[in-house]
């Protein structure tokens, strides 16, 4: 089964950047949708953003959308999420998952990594 490993994140000050990654133990299949969620300190887990694998057809949360990016290097079987003009707000653990649909349900997502930490300093 593919596993999933983000790797990218750590504590950067207000305005400034970060690019997280996530890697697959093996081959991504057209047919798979890629996603991150986060989950900030207290609260439930909520999406970010997604890429259709086959497509590169993205769609981002709006308290993302224009700051973050995600984009996909399908020959490293890797998905990544630049995020530029970081917020406090933005601090969480930052997961990436595959599934088969186009949603920010979380709940159509069948494999999940174990998160990444970005903490945002005012």
């Amino acid at each position: 089964q593919v596993q999933l490993v983000e790797s990218g994140g750590g504590s950067v000050q207000a305005w400034g950047s970060l690019r997280l990654s996530c890697a697959a133990s093996g081959r991504i299949y057209s047919s798979s949708v890629m996603g991150w969620f986060r989950q900030p300190p207290g609260k439930e887990r909520e999406f970010v953003a997604l890429i259709r694998w086959s497509s590169g057809t993205t769609l981002y949360a709006d308290s993302v959308a224009g700051r973050f990016t995600i984009s996909k290097q399908n020959a490293e079987n890797t998905v990544y999420l630049q995020m530029n003009d970081l917020k406090s707000e933005d601090t969480a653990v930052y997961y990436c998952a595959r599934g088969s649909q186009y949603t920010r349900d979380q709940k159509s997502y069948y494999t999940w990594g174990q998160g990444t930490q970005v903490t945002v300093a005012s």
